[in-house]
């Protein structure tokens, strides 16, 4: 079985420091957090922007401010940049950190009620992102809210559009999107061709069962306060760390290596820019 890939996402666009004071906002506390999350035994960090009044924002200036304070700290995780940015901002905006030539950047492949809100991602609009994407150089990371992604994921790598290798993710547990269960995350696995690479994350009360899943069935883990901010019921999480920290100690338990960003690099085919 491959080395494990734990994946964290330090803050997401809709989580604030009232559900978690805790939650990193500014590029400082965002680095911060990424070498945390890096020591902690993570390979990937998935990143989104903040206003420094925790606003969520796409603005690739903000993002580079970001990328540099995390290399700066000779962090060498591998950077994946969000494309969906918050619900309700624009293509054009949501694209822009494409542009920075990340190693990697999250590729929704459809729409999904979010909550009482739509996540929007219409077919040309998916189409331009993975255009953009591989114009740069970036690999996609194929988000997958519900099990009609797959279909439109598989229509993209058929068209040349996204690479074989690119992994996918089950964000499993939205509302609106596919319950974060075991069957449903069986189901979701099932569905993939033979041999596809994946990640789960779990929302809320799904993340650690779901992850412990993950690792028995050969998939990667994504954790991290953009999908659950609470270490166990009633109790918030102390950082983007202490969630790796008990993946990492779980995979050990279940007798799975965990990998570094440069067996992760080497796992997924990403070569140094």
């Amino acid at each position: 079985m491959e080395k494990l890939i734990i994946t964290c996402a330090l803050s997401g666009a809709e989580v604030t420091k009232q559900d978690n004071p805790n939650l990193p906002v500014t590029p400082e506390e965002i680095a911060k957090a990424a070498l945390e999350a890096r020591e902690a035994g993570a390979s990937i960090v998935h990143l989104h922007a903040r206003q420094n009044d925790g606003t969520p924002t796409q603005d690739k200036e903000v993002y580079a401010e970001i990328m540099r304070q995390i290399r700066a700290s000779g962090n060498d995780i591998i950077l994946q940049l969000s494309t969906g940015g918050a619900v309700g901002m624009t293509a054009d905006e949501r694209i822009q950190p494409v542009l920075l030539q990340p190693e990697m950047a999250t590729l929704t492949t459809g729409s999904v009620n979010f909550g009482k809100d739509v996540f929007l991602n219409t077919p040309a609009d998916i189409e331009r992102f993975a255009s953009i994407m591989q114009q740069h150089g970036v690999l996609p990371e194929l988000e997958i809210f519900d099990v009609g992604m797959i279909r439109n994921a598989l229509a993209l790598i058929k068209k040349g559009l996204v690479p074989e290798r690119a992994p996918f993710d089950f964000v499993m547990g939205v509302p609106g999107g596919i319950p974060g269960t075991p069957r449903d995350l069986l189901f979701l696995v099932e569905s993939l061709p033979k041999g596809a690479r994946w990640s789960v994350a779990g929302v809320g009360r799904a993340q650690l069962p779901l992850a412990a899943m993950a690792i028995l069935l050969g998939g990667n883990v994504r954790v991290g306060f953009e999908d659950n901010v609470y270490y166990e019921k009633g109790i918030l999480a102390e950082s983007n760390a202490q969630l790796v920290a008990r993946i990492v100690r779980l995979a050990k338990e279940l007798g799975r290596d965990v990998a570094t960003p440069t067996e992760a690099r080497e796992i997924l085919g990403i070569h140094s820019k």
